[in-house]
């Protein structure tokens, strides 16, 4: 099939000369020129140059779906013609705002039976933040305002989803965090367990949300923030005792349990929704990503109907966002969950991709680069050490190493993202057996090459 574009070269000077990139150095990439991508299909894509990539991310943790379905296309192009836009505001609603509020509440575990509409998980995490503390105000306690949050937790880049998260490189651009924002450490026992096993790390890092509750004053806290498994963070799988705890800790002191699912919701950890998988009960759930498999974009708060209740029974809540409910995002939501449920797109992902894909991951086990591999469902990390036996960093600064890595995963028709030192990865919910097979091979290429590069450039060393 010819090109029907203009030249690469043209395409990056483009980009270069106007385009602005999330989380980018813009002088390094306007050198290098960005990889153009234009079509995709299943689980591959395809760019400027007719190389076919497997996208070992699912775009941005989010295409579960796969990529080309028209289904949620005709869905979206029925409902422009329909209604294209109208805002819930002013005491309306509309047809596909109501349905796939309903959908989501049918699917949603426990009482979760209310949808805030967004139009981003990081939207979503706002919306929390400003609801629990009108929640707690409605209940006549409005000194309950802190959010506790955890460091390298990731919870969106805006003011408030920024100051959720506890990535310091945010923190140190755009003077965050913002006011009642605290976080505790992370159950990461590989880079920070030392001696411990990982059953007393768990529990000593869930108890630290405990010591500081008790810090703050149980008066003072609103609620506590969390991703299921740390996605952003290096697909960070946190101890078996680490989540009962926590939960017990929520229940003791009444502060409200808010579950960032915006990565692990809709089939991602081989379940519906991560907090099953974990086994937690969330008064509010943070949804977005897997909800339209990325084709538009979509976030809502599913909140509790205890939170619903009060809020619905106090003054106006004087939040929204004009695109909050978009009745061409909601129809193209309310499709793509049609096409989970009814292909068993989720549940073959839990019964049969999961098990095959963890095999297939944690062969790379072997590798004399990796110390460490976790997975759960379709996300997996491995951690990337030069002495497995001390779980050492490399003495280089940390991400020198991943970033080889990830270069050679672009090189052999990858995507495979670093974090600091570890790669991971989130593939479509259809990928097949085969398409695992050729993943953990490119995977493997890639690290046989950057261990080739390492050694070369002086880099295997351990930090002391």
């Amino acid at each position: 099939m010819p090109l029907n574009h203009l030249p690469t070269a043209e395409l990056q000077a483009l980009d270069a000369a106007h385009h602005l990139h999330p989380f980018t150095d813009g002088d390094a990439l306007n050198a290098k020129g960005a990889r153009i991508i234009t079509g995709a299909k299943g689980v591959f894509l395809t760019d400027s140059e007719g190389q076919e990539i497997l996208d070992g991310m699912a775009g941005l943790w989010c295409v579960n779906i796969g990529y080309g379905r028209r289904e949620l296309a005709e869905a979206a192009a029925r409902q422009m013609q329909e209604l294209p836009f109208y805002n819930t505001f002013f005491q309306t609603s509309h047809v596909p705002a109501i349905e796939l509020a309903a959908r989501l509440a049918e699917l949603c575990p426990g009482d979760l039976n209310h949808a805030f509409f967004n139009g981003s998980g990081s939207d979503s995490n706002d919306t929390n933040l400003r609801m629990v503390r009108h929640y707690w105000a409605a209940k006549g306690k409005p000194g309950k305002t802190v959010v506790i949050s955890r460091w390298n937790g990731y919870h969106g880049s805006t003011m408030g989803g920024g100051s959720l998260g506890g990535m310091k490189g945010i923190h140190k651009q755009g003077g965050l965090p913002i006011p009642d924002i605290t976080h505790i450490n992370q159950p990461d026992w590989w880079s920070e367990g030392g001696d411990m096993t990982p059953e007393d790390f768990g529990l000593m890092r869930a108890q630290e949300l405990e010591a500081k509750i008790l810090d703050l004053g149980e008066d003072r806290v609103a609620a506590f923030i969390a991703e299921p498994v740390q996605g952003a963070g290096g697909v960070i799988v946190p101890p078996a005792t680490y989540w009962p705890e926590i939960q017990r800790i929520c229940d003791r002191y009444e502060i409200l349990l808010i579950a960032d699912e915006v990565i692990t919701g809709f089939g991602r950890t081989g379940k519906w929704f991560g907090s099953q998988t974990m086994g937690i009960r969330p008064d509010i759930m943070t949804l977005a990503k897997g909800l339209s498999s990325g084709y538009i974009p979509i976030g809502a708060s599913m909140v509790s109907d205890e939170v619903a209740r009060t809020i619905n029974s106090a003054d106006e809540f004087a939040h929204g966002y004009t695109y909050s409910g978009h009745p061409v995002a909601a129809a193209v939501a309310l499709e793509n969950l049609r096409i989970l449920d009814e292909e068993g797109i989720v549940e073959r992902a839990g019964s049969e991709i999961a098990p095959y894909l963890a095999e297939a991951w944690e062969s790379l086990g072997d590798h004399p680069m990796v110390g460490e591999t976790r997975i759960a469902g379709l996300m997996g990390s491995l951690a990337m050490t030069p002495d497995r036996e001390r779980r050492a960093k490399f003495a280089a600064k940390e991400g020198t190493v991943g970033l080889i890595c990830r270069e050679r995963c672009f090189a052999n028709n990858l995507v495979m993202r670093h974090v600091g030192d570890r790669m991971i990865i989130s593939p479509p919910l259809v990928i097949s057996h085969g398409e695992i097979d050729l993943l953990a091979e490119r995977a493997r290429r890639a690290l046989d090459e950057t261990f080739e590069e390492v050694k070369a450039k002086g880099l295997w060393q351990a930090a002391e």
